[in-house]
């Protein structure tokens, strides 16, 4: 079977094979497709875009001028990916996150992979992220990152790279959930007869291992979020009523005697267990920043005594800078004795004078990330960027190399996509997430991000990027 005007490209397409044949995931999604009217498809489209307002699936783009709430919009075209290949995914991750927690648990007490020359120890603890007030603590049930979401690609071999690991409070699940019931709507039928797997159940997964983090039997859970003028407060709220748990400002809670209580109608509840949605130096003015108004004075003194358990845990962070990522593939081998099941893209360390040397040479076909950025900001991509960019960024380096790493464009695989022109491949990252309680589990779908621009590698929301269903086959 063959589609009419689509083209694979030089890129990895996962509808199309090189020979233009639909490869197999496809084959009974576009069977039904073709029978559809382009008419038809964008009239679902519509609705798909009406549906996101309002459910106010909306974002803020910090940086942007215009102040405006965004749709992150959903192409309706579903990505799929096969049960092996999702098998082989599920089990690097496992292996990933598992080998990242004994990093943690490590640096914050015996540190001994640093003594070992493993991972250069002024990398670890010059780290802004490095919170010297967490040496000594080991979280409640010896877990730091309960929540992940990773970052990967698929290369033009086939192969599945990782981008980035986000330990911190990575945000996107809401858009998965809620994409899932969007995409179920406009292909009722279609959705049960290929066989997709759930992820509905999310939200009672992550509620049973925040409780879990705690010893009481009815643990009493929150989700403390920044305010409504986060750009995740959508997700934030959306997880609080999914969960059945309050959502609660800063304001909302006060310590007493260190344990942790939430102001009610009814006086005053402890609160045992928080999903933290703020960043680790805001959170206590007391410990970190303390002109932060976001936070709870006297919590982190709490946390410390036992009395409540925070995910992620503080400190998490040092684990998913960019410069510490170069080291995971030897963070595996050190505590697992296990060669990685998910590789890393090459990077160069600028802050390493070889490594920095061949990048400042060779910046023009070079991806160049800071250390600590996100949301696709502080980076260059060599091969679209300009002279003036690549003369800006090399002086950039070379003022300050350990805020920056480089890695080779790679090619992103393509996915279908529906666009003005028709059906056209756009290209596509993907992020599972990861929950680490009693076990860890991979949750059977993620949230793909497409480059909704022709051409273009970058799939930030911030940067212009969307969104796709994420169907993973239970074949």
């Amino acid at each position: 079977m063959k589609i009419e005007g689509y083209q694979s490209g030089e890129h990895y397409d996962e509808m199309l094979n090189p020979q233009g044949e639909i490869r197999t995931p496809y084959a009974e999604f576009f069977r039904n497709l073709k029978k559809a009217p382009t008419a038809k498809m964008n009239h679902l489209q519509f609705s798909a875009n009406q549906t996101q307002r309002a459910m106010g699936m909306t974002f803020n783009v910090y940086h942007d001028n215009e102040g405006l709430e965004k749709i992150l919009h959903l192409d309706i075209i579903p990505r799929i990916i096969a049960n092996p290949e999702w098998e082989k995914l599920e089990k690097g991750l496992k292996q990933r996150t598992y080998a990242l927690n004994l990093f943690l648990q490590d640096i914050y007490n015996d540190q001994k992979i640093l003594k070992d020359g493993i991972v250069p120890e002024e990398l670890i603890l010059g780290s802004k992220d490095f919170l010297k007030p967490c040496i000594g603590l080991t979280p409640p049930k010896g877990i730091w990152c309960h929540i992940t979401g990773t970052d990967l690609i698929k290369n033009k071999d086939g192969e599945y790279y990782v981008l980035e690991d986000n330990l911190r409070c990575p945000s996107g699940v809401s858009y998965m959930l809620e994409s899932r019931e969007i995409i179920k709507r406009a292909f009722p039928v279609l959705f049960n007869k290929i066989g997709v797997r759930p992820v509905s159940d999310y939200p009672a997964k992550l509620l049973q291992m925040l409780q879990f983090l705690s010893d009481k039997p009815k643990p009493v859970v929150g989700v403390l979020t920044p305010g409504i003028y986060n750009s995740a407060y959508y997700e934030h709220s959306y997880l609080a009523l999914q969960m059945g748990i309050e959502l609660v400002t800063g304001v909302d809670l006060l310590v007493k005697d260190k344990k942790v209580y939430m102001q009610t109608t009814k006086g005053l509840q402890q609160i045992d267990v928080l999903y933290r949605r703020i960043d680790d130096v805001f959170m206590d003015p007391l410990t970190f920043r303390p002109d932060s108004m976001l936070g709870i004075p006297g919590i982190f003194e709490a946390y410390k005594a036992g009395n409540i358990a925070l995910a992620n845990a503080p400190g998490t962070g040092v684990a998913d800078d960019k410069a510490v990522y170069a080291y995971v593939p030897k963070i595996i081998k050190y505590y697992l004795d296990e060669d990685p099941i998910l590789n890393n893209v090459p990077t160069y360390l600028c802050r390493e004078k070889k490594d920095r040397d061949y990048v400042l040479e060779n910046i023009e076909e070079l991806v160049v990330k800071e250390t600590n950025a996100a949301g696709g900001y502080g980076m260059l991509i060599g091969p679209k960027a300009s002279k003036e960019e690549h003369a800006k960024f090399r002086e950039l380096i070379k003022a300050n190399p350990t805020n920056y790493i480089a890695q080779p464009t790679l090619s992103l695989s393509t996915v279908p996509t529906l666009t003005d022109e028709g059906l056209q491949g756009r290209h596509v990252d993907l992020r599972p997430y990861i929950l680490y309680g009693d076990g860890i589990e991979v949750i059977p779908g993620a949230l793909t991000r497409v480059a909704l621009r022709k051409g273009s590698l970058v799939v930030n929301s911030s940067q212009g990027g969307g969104s796709k269903d994420t169907w993973i086959l239970y074949s």
